[in-house]
C-alpha cells in the first residue's frame, strides 16, 4: 500500500491483483509512480476471490475498485486513473500522447497475440516454438531502433509507453533468457535490465501473501 495521504472521503481504492501478470504489473507500476493510495491484494488465478468477481465478472486482473459504482478493469484504465490522479514525472507527457498511444496498441495487440505463441508453443502446434520466436522480432528490431537514438522509448525520459511495454518485454526474454541476451538488440537489453534492477519494479514485485475474504 503505498504511503501518500488518501483519496475523497477517505475511501482507499482495491486493485486485485496478481504478481506476476504483465497486465498487473503495469497497473501497480503506474500505481507506485503516482503515489496514489490503494489496498493490494493479491489473488490466485485459479482460485479467484467472489469479491472479485462480483466486481468484473470477466475475471481478469487488474481490477481496480474505486467504490461500489466505480470498477475499472483494463489495465490501461487502471494506469491512466491512477496518473491523472498524479503525475509527478510527467509519464503522460502531452506531446508524446499519440505516439505513445500507437506503441502501446500494437504492443496490446499484434506482439502480445505473438507472444502467447511462443511462451505457450505446447498450445499451438502449427509451429514450431522457434518460428513463433522468430515472428516477435519485427516488434523487437522497432523497440531497439527507437532505443538506439533515445534513452527511453519515446525520449531521454520515461512516458507510460515504457511501463507499459516493459512488463511484455520482459515475459519474452524470460522465455529464454540466455538466447535474448545473446541476439543483436543490446539498446533493448539495456533497457531491459535497467527496468528490471530498479527500485520501482523491485518495489511492486514485493511477494504478498494470498488475500482472502
Amino acid at each position: 500500500m503505498s504511503n501518500t495521504p488518501k483519496g475523497k472521503d477517505d475511501v482507499v481504492p482495491i486493485l486485485y491483483t496478481f504478481r506476476r501478470c504483465p497486465y498487473a504489473m503495469r497497473a501497480r507500476l503506474a500505481i507506485e509512480i503516482s503515489g496514489v493510495t490503494v489496498e493490494y491484494r493479491e489473488i490466485l488465478l485459479r482460485d479467484k476471490p467472489q469479491t472479485m468477481l462480483e466486481a468484473s465478472p470477466k475475471g481478469t486482473v487488474p481490477v481496480l475498485v474505486i467504490n461500489n459504482k466505480v470498477i475499472i478493469d483494463e489495465s490501461m484504465n487502471v494506469m491512466y486513473w491512477a496518473l491523472q490522479q498524479s503525475d509527478p514525472d510527467n509519464y503522460l507527457d502531452s506531446n508524446l500522447r499519440d505516439e505513445a498511444k500507437k506503441l502501446i496498441e500494437l504492443n496490446d495487440s499484434e506482439f502480445k497475440s505473438k507472444l502467447d505463441c511462443y511462451k505457450y508453443a505446447v498450445r499451438f502446434p502449427g509451429k514450431s516454438e522457434v518460428e513463433y520466436r522468430d515472428e516477435c522480432l519485427e516488434h523487437l528490431h522497432k523497440l531497439n531502433n527507437l532505443l538506439m537514438k533515445n534513452e527511453y522509448l519515446l525520449g531521454d525520459k520515461p512516458t507510460i509507453a515504457d511501463i507499459a511495454i516493459f512488463p511484455f518485454i520482459r515475459q519474452f526474454a524470460s522465455v529464454d533468457r540466455s538466447w535474448f541476451d545473446s541476439i543483436e538488440y543490446k539498446y533493448l537489453q539495456n533497457w531491459l535490465n535497467y527496468h528490471l534492477e530498479s527500485k520501482l519494479f523491485k518495489h511492486i514485485m514485493i511477494k504478498r501473501e494470498i488475500w482472502l475474504s
